[in-house]
């Protein structure tokens, strides 16, 4: 017989059991059998492509001492069964005495694995066998805020129908799955939390975001208006300052912008730190467009002195400083009198050739 430990694993790979019968016939040190870079078991291997047959020939010849060996991610063969939602490779694992909630590298069970991927038997095949539904990762994320970021409704439902306290969980930022669903615009997941849950939609992560301007900030605007439509407060202010609208205008969503500014009556000249001046931060042309036509003030200065047209020169957004120029904006310095035509002057020679 010969083989070595990278031709075992290639023919686990191919589900070849008729190659492993013919060559894997004495003794293997099945723990020691692993992929040089990932660390990765035969039966890992298996796992991720979900073969019962090879899962099967591997724990009847030995591979069974494998069934918690982690791989260099500190994932063992339950992760990846979980991860790429096969229940069979699940269940025969957990019968081998797989760990229900063993810890890969940041602190993720199998259970997280598989609220990332739209397969409820394998959530419930690991819940029947115990599975902690309220454990958190080394950030404070739940099974739950992971099943809110992937948007998945009916992943969503089920953990709520097997534990309906679930969404009362807050990870180590402050934040609630309400916030990460937000974000992430998943505005059908949003639904299911405020019908069933008690959130309050005001609440403040440990930055002071709201759910309403993680919305925003992402640039979901269905969210947002159902998140308005819920009693969001449109004036909460995060802990530099900032409100929805000016998470809008930084965003460079105009229609987020016209719609909290024409509909909700934001005011654009609120606070030091000016709409006007987060969108020529960034520059979004057409924003700084949309906000001059709403009434912003051109020249307005923040807390150091530094107009919208400062802050478009000093970002070198060229195209949004012209624009700035030709709206009237003035050459004012800050308040250590840097110049916006010090920091950018390519964009004083285009808006006034000589």
């Amino acid at each position: 017989m010969i083989y070595n430990h990278q031709n075992v694993l290639a023919a686990v790979q191919r589900c070849d059991v008729e190659w492993l019968d013919q060559h894997v016939t004495g003794h293997i040190q099945w723990q020691e059998c692993k992929h040089d870079k990932s660390g990765d078991t035969a039966l890992h291997i298996a796992a991720i492509i979900g073969s019962t047959t090879v899962i099967s020939w591997l724990l009847s010849h030995g591979c069974d001492g494998c069934v918690n060996q982690r791989n260099f991610d500190g994932k063992t063969p339950l992760h990846s069964a979980a991860q790429n939602s096969h229940p069979n490779i699940v269940s025969l694992l957990l019968q081998q005495g797989a760990k229900v909630d063993s810890l890969k590298r940041g602190d993720w069970t199998p259970l997280m694995m598989a609220a990332t991927r739209n397969n409820t038997e394998v959530l419930q095949l690991l819940i029947n066998a115990k599975a902690g539904l309220h454990l958190t990762n080394k950030d404070g994320w739940s099974t739950f805020h992971i099943a809110c970021r992937e948007g998945n409704m009916e992943v969503v439902q089920f953990l709520l129908d097997s534990d309906a306290s679930l969404w009362n969980t807050v990870s180590n930022n402050g934040r609630t799955p309400l916030h990460t669903a937000a974000l992430h615009g998943h505005t059908e997941v949003i639904r299911i939390l405020l019908k069933c849950s008690g959130y309050n939609c005001n609440e403040g992560d440990t930055c002071g975001s709201t759910p309403l301007m993680e919305a925003l900030r992402g640039g979901h605007l269905d969210t947002s208006k159902l998140l308005i439509n819920a009693q969001s407060c449109l004036s909460a202010k995060d802990a530099t300052g900032r409100t929805g609208l000016h998470l809008a205008a930084e965003a460079g969503r105009a229609d987020m912008v016209e719609m909290l500014v024409s509909t909700h009556d934001m005011d654009v000249n609120s606070t030091s730190d000016k709409a006007l001046h987060c969108a020529a931060r960034e520059g979004h042309t057409a924003v700084v467009d949309l906000l001059l036509t709403l009434g912003a003030e051109i020249n307005s200065t923040d807390h150091n002195g530094r107009t919208a047209l400062w802050l478009a020169c000093g970002g070198r957004k060229r195209e949004c400083a012209v624009r700035l120029i030709a709206k009237g904006a003035n050459d004012s310095p800050d308040h250590h009198g840097s110049k916006p035509s010090q920091l950018l002057p390519l964009a004083f020679t285009i808006s006034h050739p000589s």
